[in-house]
């Protein structure tokens, strides 16, 4: 006779809430199901382990995953603990109680709990969210234990009964709702599987119930003998090797079609450092981050004390500016899935990373879905960026050849740690490089060492090579350097570190002409002469607000160039980073100075030919040149500079 019960609810309302809004993702069921599964593998063979369980030889532990797309089920059988119809009415009829909590109250002596997964005990109702209908079948490992069957339809109504379950374990049924059929079919249950289940302690099986068997060729009844035997000299003869029989072929077949774990029960990160080679953090990285490039490197965190902690985080290669580059860090708890990302674990910078990082200790809340807001998890993300910076820090001092030729991709990292992190900031400086215009990597005091008679106090950065050519030119022929400085990030942190240098000043490389490239010219004849060209060129060019500087350059090639304010360079790039265009800001093109070279024929054409025919073409020849240097035209200009070039080409043929 089936019994009759009420699930015992403090609250009337707090079922349709467990059902509908407990958990943000409805495919989280399958988690929580499997977990509690593994669980109670787990549970047994720690009871085998303190002789309360005599294990029988050769049992090998599982949990599988059943779909049926035909009847819109899906189940989940585990060969665990079991449950006698004490331990259902305690566990499943009264909701948050606990199995897990219970065991290791009762054994908390014994064993060690973060080896259990389960904590809420709501995972079990998860799984209406997604049925109208869920049935246990259970039998318990204690000697004499009668199997139980339980269903309950989705209300808080259930009923309880003797079951017929022969075996030991748990078989967990779900009916599913119309909205949720989706979980019946084989290709999205595996895509859960793999997102959550992926690494979870106990080896987990998948079966698609309604699966047709695989067809097997047909084997002739009756074997011509002679013919066989002739074929096998023949082939002998010819040197074939006949080493493997028909039947370990057939075993071989047999093998290749056995069922295959969906996880891996001992992931990398659990094994110690000294115990994994490189190819297998590679092939771990493969597989789980579906990225064929190789990582740079790799931290492999390993902490018991005060807290359990371990993980693998991986430095990927990076092709892509900054702003687009995307990370994954997985954090798991006791092997199960919780989250990527989780940004109060893992420090922003650090999620440009890719990894694994699992934490038993972490204070999630009733979900398993988010983290509960605690101080502890502030210990967690310290200590991780203190790994990384230890490991960077280190590479530096023990391996620099390497960490300079990582540093391009690293960078960033870095950067971005140092900007947003004052104790990371502290731990990296020492070790920040950069990379001059011979190749070679240097740190910014080696840097201002070695050009304090030449340009005290000063770092000349380049942000384009190409567009930024002619200066770059001009630094080697004065044996000058500067280093480079070409990512989004850079701007950024190139004020960062003044802030942190307050005697430095940073100036891009075409933002000043420093004495080392002029000839001697006096403040009387540069005013006279300036204010001259200067009515010359606004003239031709149209530009009114033109800002002229004469100078005599060591280099008489070089007929004119433009130099850019540091500062309202950067002020405009604020406002454009804003979203203020250059009209908002009244910038234009203010900040620019066009620099005439004295030294140079063309200037000196200008000089003796201020009414000449083509002294009007000539000045905005050498203007556009300046600025193309600098910056690319617009198109319309672009196409005033090549018609000009033509002419000016034509005139010259004649």
């Amino acid at each position: 006779m089936a019994r009759q019960g009420s699930l015992s609810i403090n609250s009337e309302n707090i079922f349709p809430i467990i059902k509908k809004w407990l958990y943000s993702d409805h495919d989280i069921f399958i988690r929580e199901l499997v977990s509690n599964g593994c669980d109670a593998v787990t549970k047994l063979k720690k009871l085998s382990g303190m002789g309360e369980f005599d294990e029988p030889e050769g049992t090998k532990y599982r949990v599988d995953v059943l779909v049926s797309p035909e009847d819109k089920t899906i189940k989940f059988i585990d060969n665990g603990i079991g449950m006698t119809e004490d331990e259902v009415n305690e566990y499943i009829n009264q909701i948050a109680f606990s199995g897990a909590e219970a065991f290791l109250a009762q054994y908390k002596d014994k064993t060690n709990e973060d080896q259990i997964i389960g904590h809420f005990g709501l995972g079990f109702y998860s799984a209406f969210m997604v049925a109208d209908k869920v049935t246990i079948d259970t039998l318990s490992y204690k000697e004499n234990a009668v199997p139980v069957h339980w269903e309950c339809d989705g209300g808080t109504e259930f009923s309880m009964e003797d079951g017929d379950r022969m075996e030991r374990g748990t078989e967990i049924t779900l009916y599913l709702n119309e909205d949720s059929f989706e979980f019946s079919n084989e290709y999205r249950v595996r895509e859960v599987l793999e997102k959550y289940c992926s690494f979870m302690p106990v080896e987990i099986y998948f079966t698609n119930e309604d699966a047709e068997e695989p067809e097997k060729e047909d084997i002739p009844d009756v074997v011509d003998v002679d013919t066989e035997e002739a074929e096998k000299e023949e082939s002998v003869e010819e040197g074939e090797d006949h080493e493997v029989s028909l039947d370990e072929d057939d075993e071989e077949e047999e093998e290749d079609n056995s069922p295959k774990t969906v996880n891996e029960i001992h992931p990398l990160w659990t094994k110690h450092p000294n115990d994994c080679t490189e190819e297998e953090y590679k092939e771990f990285y493969r597989n789980t981050f579906h990225d064929y490039r190789e990582p740079l490197f790799w931290i492999h965190l390993n902490m018991d004390y005060p807290f359990n902690l371990k993980g693998i985080l991986y430095f990927p290669k990076i092709n892509t500016q900054y702003d687009t580059i995307e990370g994954t860090i997985k954090l798991y708890n006791n092997q199960v899935f919780i989250a990527d990302n989780i940004k109060e674990v893992i420090p922003e910078y650090l999620l440009l990373l890719k990894g694994c990082i699992d934490c038993p200790d972490l204070p999630l809340n009733v979900s398993r879905s988010a983290l509960q807001n605690d101080g502890f998890v502030k210990k967690i993300s310290n200590y991780i960026t203190k790994k990384v910076a230890e490991k960077l820090s280190g590479m530096c001092k023990t391996d620099r050849e390497n960490y300079e030729k990582y540093w391009d991709d690293i960078s960033p990292f870095i950067k971005f740690g140092c900007i947003r992190d004052e104790k990371f900031n502290d731990k990296m400086t020492d070790y920040i490089i950069f990379k001059n215009m011979e190749g070679k990597y240097i740190t910014l005091p080696e840097y201002l060492e070695a050009g304090k008679e030449s340009y005290e106090n000063k770092v000349f950065y380049i942000t384009d090579e190409v567009a930024q050519s002619q200066y770059i030119n001009m630094f080697k022929e004065q044996n000058m350097d500067a280093v480079y400085l070409t990512h989004n990030i850079d701007n950024t942190f190139i004020t960062h570190l003044e802030q942190k240098n307050p005697d430095v000043k940073f100036l891009r490389i075409d933002s000043d002409l420093t004495e080392n490239f002029k000839e001697e010219l006096s403040e009387e004849e540069s005013k006279e002469i300036t204010e001259k060209l200067a009515e010359i060129f606004k003239k031709a060019t149209g530009k009114e607000a033109l800002i002229l500087k004469v100078e005599k350059l060591k280099n008489a090639d070089i007929p004119s160039m433009i130099t850019v304010s540091e500062q309202t360079r950067r002020m405009a790039e604020m406002m454009e980073m804003y979203g203020m265009s250059n009209s908002m800001t009244g910038m234009g093109e203010q900040g620019e100075t066009l620099v005439l070279n004295l030294n140079n024929e063309l200037v000196q054409y200008v000089m003796n030919n201020t009414e000449g025919e083509n002294t009007d073409m000539i000045c905005q020849q050498v203007y556009d040149l300046a600025r193309l240097a600098n910056h690319p035209l617009k198109p319309e200009e672009m196409t005033q500079f090549v018609s000009r070039s033509n002419k000016i080409l034509s005139i010259l043929t004649k």
